[in-house]
């Protein structure tokens, strides 16, 4: 039998105990660095497989590695499980209907991505125990992809430097390997202080950070012009001085993501906004303090890795869909807006598209691509891609179109498609970690590879020293 009819059968045989965890997860719905039923969930289920659990890895309360095997080639399967704020939405539903209308969301399917990531881990494990082979495979829970950056704090302090290459795959509404670059980031927070006082009666006595903040805002639009052309820089106004007018607002804050392709550009642009920052506070006679809250680098990809994951996932194809699964895909489709059905067309061409308006399910593999393609986001898988080789693939966990961070993508989290699309990312994961594992020659391909795309480069993470996780107050729960 072959590798990845060993391995369907493998994943397909604990088939439901994904679905359920997955399920679980999603019903968890745990934001940043707060994941604590999700990552105790994920971490009793390594147990129970025969995986050694070490938890709290590097200050992450909600950080884990889960570890079997002995000896090399030692693989890194990387696994997500945080949630989105204020994505509520009902599982099921064809139109917007939260559980809770501030509720939290699985809006980018990490329910699906961390409990695909260790049906991966356990197949390899399976497959190592009854092959009698050597090797270790080690399950990596990382929490705050979406905000935080639980990988760039694992890269930081070393937790790759044992790993020979590292695979991870991410839900979405095609079926692909991710020959992909995306933007470094540095998310960072501005606080500002100045002086209250009667906005009428003694307005020449106050200081007013909310000023400041403007003030910022405005000239770091003025910036745009000129910076890189695929760079990003958005900001949020997370405390504007309370809600008086008649008070000149002693304090406000804004938080900023700062995008651009390279850490040094990256580095440049943020210190041209704190510069922005410097100049608000002066103009408003402010003081301004400055957080750096996380960030990560730009995503290396891997090509020696990713052609044989694309030949696995390939040889794999997508499961049969049915009737009901091609219905509720049309409900989905049919909720998005003509601007957003038109963007989905374009990105896979006319015929295509138009298929797909009829059958919204990719149940077919793209083509491997050669050429790169840009991810306008960023990703803290990026920080692992810079330590060793990494392969990423998606899967059509949603119906052709949904735009991520909708709640539309909430909707479909426990549909069977995506259980099956989550099903088939283990199966790639693992098939191509077993080809890799079995032959040295590979790693040591991708390794050169990386060296030669580094071109010199050495990684140094963006995260200052100094900085921490945040520390959360574990919430009482019945794990």
């Amino acid at each position: 039998m072959n590798i990845t009819a060993e391995i369907s059968r493998l994943i397909e045989n604990k088939s439901n105990l994904y679905k359920q965890l997955s399920d679980q997860v999603w019903e968890y719905a745990e934001t940043r660095f707060e994941e604590f039923q999700s990552a105790e969930l994920l971490c009793d289920s390594l147990e129970q497989e025969g995986f050694s659990v070490e938890r709290g890895v590097v200050g992450l309360e909600t950080g884990f590695i889960g570890s079997y095997g002995s000896g090399g080639p030692v693989v890194a399967i990387l696994g997500e499980f945080d949630a989105l704020a204020g994505l509520s939405q009902k599982a099921g539903f064809k139109e917007y209907n939260p559980v809770d209308l501030n509720g939290n969301g699985h809006g980018c399917g990490h329910n699906l991505l961390g409990v695909g990531a260790l049906a991966a881990a356990i197949a390899i494990k399976d497959y190592l125990k009854e092959n009698q082979l050597q090797g270790t495979v080690k399950y990596f829970g990382c929490p705050a992809e979406e905000s935080g950056y639980g990988k760039s704090f694992m890269a930081r302090d070393g937790l790759f430097k044992d790993i020979d290459f590292a695979l991870s795959w991410h839900p979405s509404t095609a079926n692909a390997v991710m020959n992909a670059y995306s933007n470094a980031v540095i998310h960072a927070t501005f606080q500002f202080k100045g002086r209250s006082a009667h906005a009428a009666a003694s307005p020449h006595l106050g200081r007013s950070a909310l000023d400041s903040v403007e003030l910022m805002n405005v000239g770091v639009n003025y910036m745009r012009e000129h910076m890189e052309d695929e760079a990003r820089i958005h900001y949020a106004v997370t405390n504007s001085g309370g809600f008086a007018p008649n008070v000149v607002q002693a304090e406000a804050e804004v938080t900023y993501l700062i995008r651009a392709p390279k850490p040094h550009q990256v580095k440049n642009l943020y210190e041209r906004v704190v510069d922005c920052a410097k100049g608000a506070a002066l103009m408003s006679q402010t003081s301004m303090e400055v957080q750096i809250e996380g960030s990560c680098h730009n995503l290396i990809s891997n090509s020696t890795l990713e052609k044989i994951m694309h030949q696995h996932l390939d040889d794999l194809g997508f499961p049969e869909v049915t009737i009901e699964e091609v219905e509720f895909a049309k409900e989905m489709y049919n909720s998005l807006t003509d601007i957003e059905k038109k963007s989905a067309e374009l990105s896979v061409g006319k015929e295509i598209g138009q298929r797909l308006k009829e059958k919204p399910i990719v149940d077919f593999i793209l083509p491997y691509s050669e050429k790169p393609v840009f991810m306008g986001g960023s990703t803290d898988v990026a920080d692992v891609s810079w330590n060793v080789p990494t392969a990423q693939c998606t899967t059509a966990t949603w119906a052709f179109g949904t735009p991520f961070h909708t709640w539309q993508v909430v909707a479909q989290g426990k549909e069977s498609y995506a259980h099956k699309a989550m099903l088939l990312a283990g199966k790639a994961l693992a098939s191509t970690a077993i080809t890799a594992i079995g032959n040295p020659s590979i790693i040591e391909k991708a390794k050169a590879e990386l060296q030669e795309r580094l071109d010199g480069e050495t990684y140094e993470a963006l995260i200052p020293k100094e900085l921490q996780p945040p520390k959360n107050k574990r919430q009482e729960a019945v794990y």
